[in-house]
């Protein structure tokens, strides 16, 4: 996460490792690059810890960038688009109606939630990870008083952005009970681990069968972990990786394809036993990048997703000082991109030139910090069956402001439109079994469904 405001960052020491002069939060301004529908003020931010998601710019009070940002980008790189392939969005072509929805609260009680999803084996359950270790379940809308496992014992949360960050199940867990988990030990390490369910109650794990599939390296800055788990349509899985923390990427990992930081990665985990490489992955076969790569060039991505009617594939990746932004893969795409860090920052020149001949994917949104806001959370496209009209539109949102927006394109233009000022800090959206959107309140431990008003 990054800055909520100087005096939380000065009570806090909020996210001290990656500040950034930045001015604080002001009023959200009309959006850039789509029409605003919904009022544009910033709710007030109770001094609650952060998250462990992502920090970008911290404050004006905590240290000043080391390195100035070049005021444009080389032109002997390229800057391309995402692959021109419309997403999905079923008739939505034009801003959605904020007035028409609220966020519902579904369950409550939960200490620093960073993520609500479900399991896909039938039983309508939704799973929240806690910060501090515990997996929860709500079943039949009441959070059951046994944790579906406790990892405190391995996740430590011995930082603002540290703790366990990421769950994914088994696209099979119905059958095979496995499922995945991204923390950080005592030693700010990350781990990839394999858990199975208990054989006795589907509602319990059983923590002896952790099997450590990876270990990253990651104790010298306390921050920008990553910690996205998601299984792909094709049954691999993706990791999200933050770029090692500090600012502005000062072990220049986000375009070293010889390290796993400042990346994402697909592995295959089929097999039962440690994960092997994908045969399609891009860089399979160079003997200076490492095959699990997927993509580069990210700084923080907090929660990518993949459409569960299309295939494609959204990344929600947070900004150092300015600038945050969304990234897209369409369905099918090959893998390889450059998304530009620490060369850019969105859509804008951050820190050194690129080579010639380097093509950079640049983001289909941004939105800055003076709009509202310095922590994007990557969302979903909303697939539910009781919001029809929203079929296809992308939600996202602002951990700092509790700013909300949706996504669609139109033609070849992509539209963001303000949503709803929800008031929350927003540590991650959710998605149930029939595709219905949640979102994590961190700071008041609450979670919410999205739903016609009344």
């Amino acid at each position: 996460m990054k800055k909520l405001s100087v005096a939380l960052l000065a009570s806090a020491l909020v996210m001290a490792a990656c500040a950034a002069p930045a001015a604080t939060s002001a009023p959200a301004a009309t959006s850039t690059t789509g029409p605003a529908t919904a009022a544009s003020t910033v709710p007030a931010l109770t001094p609650t810890a952060p998250a462990a998601q992502l920090t970008a710019a911290t404050a004006a009070a905590t240290t000043a960038v080391t390195t100035a940002v070049t005021t444009a980008v080389t032109t002997a790189a390229t800057v391309a688009p995402p692959t021109a392939q419309a997403a999905a969005t079923n008739g939505q072509t034009g801003p959605v109606d904020p007035t028409r929805y609220t966020f519902t609260q579904v369950a409550q009680g939960f200490t620093s939630p960073l993520l609500v999803t479900n399991a896909g084996d039938g039983s309508g359950r939704l799973f929240v990870v806690e910060q501090g270790g515990l997996i929860r379940i709500v079943q039949n809308g009441a959070v059951l008083p046994r944790p579906f496992i406790d990892l405190t014992s391995v996740a430590v949360e011995s930082g603002a952005e540290r703790g366990l960050l990421g769950l994914a199940f088994d696209p099979h867990y119905a059958q095979s009970g496995q499922f995945y988990v991204y923390y950080t030990d005592a030693n700010g390490d990350i781990h990839l681990a394999r858990y199975h369910v208990s054989a006795k109650d589907p509602n319990q794990a059983d923590a002896g069968s952790a099997q450590n599939l990876l270990t990253i390296a990651h104790h010298t800055y306390p921050n920008h972990d990553g910690g996205n788990l998601v299984f792909g349509p094709d049954g691999y899985l993706y990791v999200s990786v933050g770029d090692g923390g500090s600012q502005g990427d000062p072990n220049g990992n986000g375009q070293n394809l010889g390290v796993l930081l400042a990346k994402i990665l697909r592995l295959d985990v089929s097999g039962g036993g440690n994960y092997s490489i994908p045969p399609s992955n891009p860089f399979v076969g160079q003997s200076a990048a490492r095959p699990e790569i997927w993509v580069y060039g990210v700084r923080n991505p907090w929660r990518a997703t993949f459409d569960r009617a299309t295939g494609d594939f959204w990344i929600g990746d947070v900004g150092q000082d300015t600038y945050e932004e969304i990234d897209f893969q369409p369905a099918g795409d090959k893998g390889g991109e450059d998304y530009g860090w620490n060369y850019m920052e969105g859509l804008h020149a951050y820190q050194g030139q690129p080579p010639a001949g380097l093509s950079l994917t640049a983001p289909v949104a941004e939105y800055s910090h003076q709009e509202g806001g310095c922590a994007v959370t990557g969302g979903y496209v909303y697939r539910g069956p009781s919001l029809p009209e929203l079929d296809g539109v992308y939600f996202f949102g602002d951990y700092c402001s509790g700013l909300t927006w949706t996504l669609v394109k139109t033609g070849d233009q992509w539209q963001r439109t303000k949503f709803v000022s929800s008031g929350f800090s927003i540590s991650s959206f959710g998605q149930d079994e029939a595709g219905e959107l949640y979102v994590c309140d961190y700071g008041r431990g609450t979670i919410y469904r999205l739903a016609r008003a009344s």
